[in-house]
């Protein structure tokens, strides 16, 4: 599951959490699919929509920033509220990483005379003490202003362990396994965070599938590659000319000489 599948399932799922933390109060939030959006499609990849009877929440989480964010912003706002005439449109960008870039601080789309504002938060500089007053927020902590990540997860680990709601424990075991891979080595990650608590989560088996079938690439790509060398080997041992072996395997002369070696 990749970290933008993942913050949408935890939008999703602790949309009152998400509310508390960015409305300011625990609303019930329903998800709006962005297919109910006209116009061109929509970037589904970290876009989520979320509404009540008055209000919609249009967040997006981002690894990097994007040129085009201030932009997109006010092409997603116009979209809603042309379909949504009477809803307070609430946009916020979420960066989960830390970088200088200016483009992190960007809050309004600015042209001739249109200025659109928006939200941006950076993690990073977020207090820790928000994060873990919600369960739907605590795989964020890790990334907060905490000067020792580590430690934040062990704290993370025993809060997790305490939920006595397996489904919830076991997706926010998961949830907080993959987002805290963006700070910490995964062998830390592995030794704070119960697998066994996981293993009954469908985020953590989409963890499982991901890696196997990623394996199971890399085990062909492997495959592949030494049946290509030692066809080259027995070329070579044959006294084919190696120009001929470049254009028969698609190896370099560089990768033939390492061979012949």
């Amino acid at each position: 599951m990749t970290y933008d599948n993942t913050c949408k399932f935890l939008a999703e799922t602790f949309s009152q959490d998400f509310a508390s933390w960015l409305l300011g109060q625990p609303i019930l939030l329903t998800n709006l699919e962005p297919t109910e959006l006209s116009a061109e499609p929509v970037r589904a990849d970290s876009l989520i929509f979320l509404e009540s009877a008055e209000i919609i929440l249009h967040l997006e989480f981002q690894t990097k920033t994007d040129e085009a964010m201030a932009l997109r912003m006010l092409d997603y706002w116009v979209r809603l509220h042309r379909k949504f005439p009477t809803k307070e449109i609430h946009q916020t960008v979420i960066y989960l990483t830390p970088t200088n870039s200016p483009l992190a601080y960007q809050t309004s789309f600015t042209s001739h005379k249109t200025n659109h504002q928006f939200n941006a938060i950076r993690l990073w500089e977020q207090p820790t003490k928000i994060f873990q007053q919600y369960l739907g927020l605590l795989p964020f902590v890790t990334l907060s202003q905490t000067p020792n990540p580590e430690e934040t997860l062990r704290q993370v680990a025993r809060q997790i362990e305490s939920i006595t709601d397996k489904r919830i424990q076991g997706n926010l075991a998961a949830a907080t396994y993959i987002i805290s891979g963006l700070v910490l080595n995964k062998e830390i990650i592995h030794r704070l965070l119960r697998t066994d608590i996981m293993r009954e989560s469908v985020t953590y088996q989409e963890i499982l599938q991901t890696g196997e079938a990623k394996g199971k690439a890399e085990g062909k790509a492997e495959g592949k590659a030494e049946a290509v060398n030692q066809i080259a080997l027995n070329m070579l041992h044959s006294g084919i000319a190696i120009d001929l072996i470049i254009q028969f395997t698609g190896l370099s002369l560089e990768q033939i000489q390492q061979l012949q070696s």
